[in-house]
């Protein structure tokens, strides 16, 4: 049955599901396409040439098994499909919407090298976990037998969220701190609605509070209890808080009003969507409405931003990156996407300067870059173009340059957390733990800013360790109390 149903990616063309058209999905957050019906899946499906040496699954950082739930869905053999689909990955509708599959799975898609046009992966797999939504087959989650013994998680992204849920079904008791009112980290804060509705990361973290995952929300490691304080609470201890703290740009005039960041602009639009007072929003201030937008860096934040306030009226909307278009490191389909909604890209530009008045900002000085060699990314390095310089006229300027950690030894009252010259929180790689018995840390925190994908891959190696560490910690005192006992 598999011959007859697969291998049809020379007689079937690529095809993704249809987008809504540009004007319209601009007066709103909503998703901009919709998922795949029954025969478009199976026939998407379908074409996936069921190679020998899978790539698509090699260069998935969960090592999804893809070929198999291609081949189940491709046969209609849907509830299967998404119980497989499901054995590797916590969220895996979550990761259907938001993988960059364009430099992972459908990157390195065999069929993609032949150019009859990869599988479209992603739109699958979030086809396959929405329907087993809608079915009922998503299963509540089942804790194991209790433990008695506890974990801390600081941080409710997708590495601590999916720690959550394997240590939970191990056994223990869990307990997730975010500084944040709502769970979820930056999938609910920092990602916009029209890549991410916000049901979609609820329904989830509803699924782990069902199953007994407790959420202590707004709360602030360092203020409502330092680590020690946490350590002493818990039998181990997770540290998965992402990193948050916006790298700085170097100009005049930076400090300008209207000089923003991008989490903080985000965070607004999102928090507006909820229905909070948005006092900042309110006031304009992170705001693009009626405003000349301009947004630097060339990442998946600067593309979030530039598509935000498009949708939130702006007069007109640039992008300023640095590198030329093949040289950026976000998303290219994001970036068609931007420009379809009527985003202005000033490719091989960067700031040199912030015009402003008292009101605030006006403008931007940028000065023309050219690329030069490699630099260690592997990227031509950019590099002033003398005489070149522009000036754009700016109401609202967003900084989206990428994320650094924060200092948390410091906020945290816990010098004695080791951490690299890059401030990232120090592990041990075999055991992924840091420099304090029984504390780990996953996700950002540890490998700097990177994809969602990433942080449940570590959410899940992380949980692994922290059981290993956890049996062993219970029978050295089961062994004690043995001992105390003769």
């Amino acid at each position: 049955m598999a011959g007859e149903t697969m291998l049809k990616f020379v007689g079937t063309g690529q095809a993704y599901p249809a987008k809504r058209p540009a004007d319209l999905r601009n007066e709103d957050f909503r998703e901009i396409a919709d998922r795949f019906a029954m025969p478009e899946a199976e026939e998407q499906a379908s074409r996936c040439s069921q190679c020998g040496v899978p790539y698509c699954s090699v260069h998935c950082p969960l090592h999804n098994h893809i070929p198999d739930w291609l081949r189940l869905t491709a046969e209609g053999r849907l509830r299967e499909a998404y119980e497989l689909s499901n054995a590797t990955s916590t969220m895996p509708e979550i990761c259907g919407r938001i993988c960059p599959q364009d430099r992972l799975c459908e990157g390195n898609c065999v069929i993609e090298f032949t150019g009859h046009g990869a599988v479209t992966i992603g739109s699958v797999e979030k086809y396959i976990t929405d329907t087993a939504w809608e079915n009922g087959w998503v299963e509540p989650l089942a804790p194991g037998p209790d433990r008695g013994q506890s974990v801390g998680i600081i941080g409710s992204g997708p590495a601590g969220l999916t720690a959550a849920e394997y240590l939970r079904v191990l056994g223990y008791s869990v307990t997730v701190y975010d500084r944040h009112d709502r769970a979820g980290g930056l999938l609910i804060y920092g990602i916009p609605g029209f890549k991410l509705e916000k049901y979609v990361v609820e329904r989830r973290v509803k699924r782990l509070a069902d199953g007994g995952v407790k959420f202590e929300l707004g709360f602030d490691v360092g203020r409502d209890a330092t680590l020690d304080e946490l350590r002493a609470n818990h039998d181990a201890l997770l540290i998965a808080t992402g990193v948050y703290k916006p790298r700085a740009i170097k100009a005049p005039g930076v400090d300008s009003k209207g000089v923003v960041d991008a989490l903080d602009y985000l965070i607004a639009s999102n928090r507006k969507s909820f229905g909070d007072a948005v006092p900042a929003f309110d006031d304009g201030s992170l705001n693009a409405e009626g405003k000349h937008v301009v947004v630097v860096g060339g990442g998946d934040t600067a593309m979030d931003c530039v598509r935000t306030a498009v949708r939130q009226g702006a007069a007109s909307v640039k992008c300023l990156y640095r590198r030329d278009r093949a040289n950026m490191p976000g998303s290219q389909r994001e970036v068609a996407n931007a420009e379809e909604e009527g985003v202005e890209f000033v490719w091989l530009s960067a700031p040199e300067a912030f015009k402003g008045e008292a009101a605030g900002v006006t403008g931007v000085r940028a000065a023309r870059m050219r690329l030069g060699a490699p630099d260690a990314s592997g990227r031509r390095a950019p590099e002033p173009d003398p005489g070149n310089e522009v000036d754009l006229p700016a109401d609202l300027v967003i900084k989206a340059l990428g994320f650094d950690p924060e200092d948390l030894p410091r906020l945290f009252g816990a010098a004695e957390l080791g951490v690299t010259r890059w401030g990232t929180v120090r592990v041990d790689g075999r055991s992924m733990m840091t420099s304090l018995d029984g504390v780990f840390a996953a996700g950002d925190i540890v490998r700097g800013a990177s994809l969602v994908v990433w942080a449940v891959r570590d959410g899940r190696d992380v949980a692994d360790h922290m059981h290993r560490y956890l049996k062993a910690r219970a029978a050295a005192g089961a062994a004690a109390m043995a001992a105390a006992a003769v």
